[in-house]
């Protein structure tokens, strides 16, 4: 711990940079989920980075397996005149494309691996992780094609007959506008690139990084990293924050790529900070928004009331 100290200590107030930095991938992330609801439902991109900022800050740092997150988004875009069945059904196709793009943006980082060190012991398990993950987009995808959402409404109809007709329509109504947005192909293509965009821009957070900790890299072993990492933390995304899981991770790669322990897990205590800089004034500023939410209806009453 001592030498991940004094190598955090080198990159000093240089790590708020980092977390700056990561504005860049976040913006482009928010521009993806946005292109796809441009023809049905356009929001602003003020809207779009907001949500899109509250969602990862619920993510990153509640125990929500990654799910939470989503919910947050779809309710706050509803709040801003977005039907709830499209702005649930934004998010599933989000989703979709989100992890689409990060299978072939792990894709990069293998090729690079085994360009620059052959990769011999990791190359053939990332592989195999990276093929099941493609399989279980598959799945998802095929499952949104045939009505995922209708099927568990009508399944938990069966479970309390006479119940749930409220539940059933809306889920009918968000398999319509899955449906809808999978139609609008260059939607779904320009989604699929921003979020590649996104992913690629996210290196910089990791060249920047090791940079300020006194352990410069280039691009491509910066890219190899991240790409990597990331495929760590999504297979962990059951972990709370892939506490322990990112760290692990790091430094694996680190051993394979020369980069010595407490630098690899400096690295990573990095992009923590990084996620407590943004995430707890998410999580503070989506509080603020959901305490007014529930104040101004209760003044709307009182004011009918007095009338």
């Amino acid at each position: 711990m001592g030498d991940v100290a004094r190598a955090l200590s080198v990159a000093g107030w240089g790590l708020f940079g980092v977390a700056a930095f990561h504005l860049l991938p976040l913006f482009a992330d928010a521009m993806g989920w946005r292109r796809l609801l441009a023809s049905r439902s356009p929001i602003s991109v003020r809207t779009a980075v907001y949500a899109r900022w509250i969602g990862e800050s619920v993510n990153q740092l509640l125990p929500v397996a990654q799910v939470g997150g989503s919910v947050v988004k779809a309710n706050l875009i509803a709040r801003r005149g977005v039907s709830g069945a499209l702005a649930g059904a934004s998010v599933v196709v989000d989703i979709t494309t989100l992890v689409g793009s990060q299978i072939g943006f792990t894709l990069l980082g293998l090729a690079l691996l085994i360009a620059q060190v052959g990769g011999r012991e990791l190359a053939p398990t990332a592989l195999v992780g990276t093929m099941l993950m493609a399989l279980l987009l598959l799945g998802f995808f095929l499952a949104q094609r045939r009505g995922m959402f209708g099927a568990l409404a009508r399944g938990l109809q069966k479970l309390a007959p006479g119940g749930g007709t409220a539940l059933a329509d809306g889920a009918e109504s968000m398999d319509a506008d899955v449906a809808a947005l999978y139609r609008d192909g260059r939607a779904v293509l320009g989604a699929l690139v921003w979020h590649l965009v996104a992913w690629v821009v996210g290196a910089g957070e990791v060249w920047l990084a090791l940079w300020l900790l006194g352990h410069p890299v280039d691009l491509s072993t910066a890219l190899l990293l991240e790409s990597l990492g990331q495929a760590v933390r999504a297979a962990a995304f059951a972990v709370p924050g892939a506490l322990g899981v990112q760290e692990g991770g790091y430094v694996l790669l680190g051993q394979v790529l020369g980069i010595g322990p407490e630098t690899s897990l400096a690295l990573s205590l990095a992009k923590r900070v990084r996620e407590l800089t943004l995430g707890i004034p998410g999580l503070v500023v989506w509080q603020i928004g959901e305490a007014n939410a529930l104040l101004v209806p209760r003044s709307e009453r009182a004011g009918m009331e007095s009338l």
